[in-house]
C-alpha cells in the first residue's frame, strides 16, 4: 500500500541508525513524543535518536502495522537492544531489553505529521535493571526520595563521618552532581582508611555520607582530583544554590550484633573469644554500610 511507504521508511531509517534520515522523514511542522523523550521537532528527533543509537549499539525495531484509517497508521513494533552506553542518566548496564510497544502514526502532505510512541516504560527500566519504586514525594513533614551505597572490605569500626550536601536548581544539576559524586567514590575507595559511602537524594537537595577509620584519612580527599573539580565547580562557577559540608566524629558506637546461625540468639561481635555462648563461631563482621 502507497500510504505505507513514508512509515516503513521511517523504520528503516531507525534501523539503518540514521538520524538524519528518521528526522527527514517528517513534516517541517511535525513532531515526535514519547515516554521518555517528551514533545519534540524534527531537528530535536535526530538528536533523540543518535542518544538511543550511541546508548543502544544494536538497537532495532521488528514492525507489525496493526490498522490503517487515513491519515492514520498504527505501528505495533518491538524493539531490542543491549545499553552498552549510558541512557537517560543511567550508566551503562550491558542489559537486553526487548521492548514492546505502538506508534500512532498521522500522515502529512509531505512526511509524518505526527508520530505518538507508547510503551510501559516501567517494563523499559526493569528491564535495565532499574529498580522502580512508587513514593510520594513528602507526606506532611516527611520528605521522600532514592539512595545508593557503597560497600568496600574494610569492616573496621568507623572512627569519622563526612557529609556533603548541596541543593540544586534543576534537573540538569542534579544529573552532573549524580555522575560527579560516582566519579568521587571510584577515587576515594581507593584511599586507605575509607570503609563506605552512601549517596541520597531528596528533592532538591542531594547529600553524601561517607565513614572512614578516622578524621585523618579524610584530608587525603585534597589529593583527589575529581573532588577538587567538583570544589572548583560549585565555587568558581554559578553552579547549585546552596551546599554545606561537615565531618563528625563517634560520641559512642554500640556493638554490631549479628544472629547466631545455630542458636539464632543475637551476638555480639565485638566478643573477645568471637564465639556464640553454644559454642558457634561468631559469623563474619559485616561492613558499616
Amino acid at each position: 500500500m502507497q500510504v505505507l511507504e513514508p512509515v516503513e521508511r521511517y523504520f528503516d531509517a531507525w534501523n539503518s541508525h540514521d538520524s538524519g534520515a528518521i528526522a527527514a522523514c517528517f513534516d517541517s511542522g511535525g513532531g515526535y513524543t514519547d515516554p521518555v523523550s517528551g514533545q519534540l521537532p524534527p531537528p530535536s528527533i535526530s538528536a533523540y535518536a543518535s542518544g538511543l543509537f550511541s546508548a543502544f549499539p544494536d538497537l532495532r525495531f521488528e514492525l507489525h502495522v496493526t490498522a490503517v484509517d487515513e491519515p492514520y497508521v498504527v505501528a505495533q513494533w518491538t524493539m531490542t537492544g543491549t545499553q552498552s552506553g549510558p541512557f537517560n542518566g543511567l550508566p551503562p548496564t550491558e542489559a537486553r531489553i526487548k521492548l514492546p510497544g505502538i506508534d500512532v502514526i498521522t500522515l502529512g502532505e509531505a512526511g509524518l505529521r505526527l508520530v505518538e510512541g507508547y510503551f510501559d516504560q516501567r517494563t523499559l527500566l526493569e528491564q535495565l535493571g532499574v529498580q522502580v519504586a512508587v513514593q510520594p514525594s513528602n507526606v506532611g513533614p516527611l520528605a521522600f526520595g532514592t539512595s545508593v551505597r557503597f560497600r568496600s572490605s574494610n569492616t573496621s569500626v568507623p572512627g569519622a563521618l563526612s557529609m556533603t550536601w548541596i541543593d540544586v536548581r534543576s534537573e540538569a544539576e542534579g544529573e552532573d552532581v549524580k555522575q560527579r559524586s560516582r566519579a568521587i567514590v571510584a577515587e576515594i575507595a581507593r584511599v586507605p582508611g575509607f570503609i563506605g559511602w552512601v549517596g541520597i537524594i531528596i528533592a532538591e537537595r542531594l547529600y553524601t555520607l561517607t565513614l572512614w577509620d578516622d578524621p585523618e584519612t579524610i584530608r587525603q580527599l585534597r589529593a583527589s582530583p575529581q573532588h577538587k573539580a567538583a570544589a572548583r565547580q560549585v565555587f568558581e562557577t554559578d553552579f547549585g544554590a546552596a551546599m554545606h559540608t561537615g565531618v563528625w566524629v563517634p560520641d559512642h558506637l554500640n556493638p554490631q550484633w549479628q544472629r547466631c546461625p545455630k542458636c539464632r540468639t543475637m551476638i555480639d561481635q565485638d566478643r573477645p573469644d568471637q564465639f556464640c555462648p553454644c559454642g558457634e563461631p561468631s559469623p563474619a563482621r559485616r561492613t558499616y554500610v
